[in-house]
């Protein structure tokens, strides 16, 4: 069946949202701009949605359209804190793993998918800037529609789309949402430096958003034989494929390909993707999935935490009592090192925020990560490796992780 094309002066989506629906669409550079304002727009005609966010950079969605859209995401990353501080986003506290059953058969089964896409002629059409969750919610959903943009990346995929998945199309030309990371500080460079350290030849990395896991490729060019089996692939990533320190010659799996669920930086990235040979989109069920992961040549995974207890425990989502983070595929990812030959799993943090000790005796949040899951954590002051440590050895690492300011403090229990 030929998908209905529709001029944007004439979007309309009355036809096709129902009252009580989900709907869910791209997140983070792979929002579909058009589609989600125009849902922004005509809200008051469906009485209540239900809508799922993933990462919000454009902040498309803010607390006022919370009168007719009930919000629930995975992260309160981004546009999405200032959901979470007003009290209008619901958290599903998941691993990322999860979030593919979460949307085509789970309590968040998606009714409507907004898409955005790159046309690939002959009825095809790339999914662009990500996959993640967007495959297993296309196929549980009643009603497809895509925005199909000139401006975005035919980026090569385990999936594409054909006119049998899609319902409806919206051509524009708008470009892709761009997200260029910070430069970060002497002390982000300093954690950057010991992770760095740490990195052989031949490792798969995954990583994370922000200017630390920037920091930290953009030290590995003199690495080889590099893979790349991530969440996500930023603008550093891309410097590391084209000076030849990433070739994925020693993956196990996607050998040659730098595989990942999302895209996630400026045009730099974007035009590197287009038709590229070396990367490639996935679904969360690849990225995210424990076997795949566990098999890869010395898989390295760094993450990220807003605060670590002594005895190995993360907390990667709350930060002075609002919802900031995620569960996210931290567990996935380092359970998943834990178990490759050679595997690094890695929690790099800063030791404190403003005057407050990141390295704390108890959690002010939930534990995202379980201490029975703790591998390696670094900070600007050094690297911890708690791997078959007992408590009593693990408390001695990690207060040495923290800012001297703290230290004795720590020893004390009082932090």
């Amino acid at each position: 069946m030929t998908p209905q094309h529709i001029p944007v002066e004439n979007l309309d989506l009355g036809p096709y949202l129902r009252t009580g629906d989900t709907v869910v669409w791209g997140q983070a550079c792979a929002e579909p701009l058009t589609l989600v304002e125009a849902l922004v727009r005509q809200r008051a005609r469906f009485g209540t949605l239900r809508c799922f966010l993933g990462i919000q950079f454009a902040g498309t969605i803010v607390p006022e359209h919370a009168d007719h859209l009930r919000l629930v995401s995975y992260c309160g990353t981004g546009a999405n804190r200032a959901l979470a501080k007003a009290g209008v986003l619901d958290i599903y506290p998941g691993h990322y793993s999860t979030l593919p059953w979460l949307v085509s058969c789970g309590p968040l089964r998606a009714d409507v998918v907004f898409v955005q896409c790159a046309a690939l002629g002959g009825g095809r059409y790339s999914l662009g800037l990500a996959d993640d969750y967007l495959t297993a919610a296309i196929a549980a959903a009643r009603v497809v529609i895509a925005e199909v943009s000139d401006q975005v990346p035919a980026t090569p995929g385990a999936r594409y789309l054909t006119h049998a998945d899609i319902d409806v199309i919206v051509e524009t030309s708008r470009p892709p949402i761009e997200s260029a990371t910070p430069s970060g500080d002497e002390v982000t460079a300093r954690i950057a430096e010991n992770v760095a350290g740490l990195i052989d030849d031949g490792a798969t990395l995954q990583f994370g958003i922000g200017a630390l896991p920037e920091l930290i490729l953009r030290q590995l060019k003199d690495r080889r034989h590099l893979g790349i089996h991530s969440g996500l692939m930023n603008d550093a990533a891309v410097d590391l494929v084209e000076c030849g320190a990433v070739t994925g010659e020693r993956k196990t799996t996607d050998v040659g390909k730098s595989v990942c669920a999302m895209l996630i930086g400026t045009r730099r990235l974007f035009r590197a993707a287009h038709r590229s040979q070396a990367v490639e989109l996935h679904p969360a069920t690849h990225t995210h999935n424990p076997g795949v992961l566990a098999v890869q040549n010395r898989f390295t995974a760094i993450n990220s935490a807003i605060e670590v207890d002594l005895t190995g425990q993360v907390n990667a989502e709350i930060a002075g009592g609002t919802y900031v983070g995620a569960v996210g595929g931290a567990a996935d990812f380092l359970r998943a090192a834990a178990h490759s030959l050679g595997g690094l799993p890695i929690v790099a943090l800063p030791s404190t925020a403003g005057t407050r000790s990141r390295i704390v005796a108890e959690l002010s949040g939930p534990v995202s990560t379980a201490r029975a899951d703790a591998g390696i954590f670094v900070t600007e002051h050094g690297i911890a490796d708690l791997r078959g440590l007992p408590l009593s050895e693990r408390r001695r690492r990690m207060i040495e992780l923290a800012h001297p300011d703290h230290r004795a403090l720590l020893a004390a229990g009082v932090l």
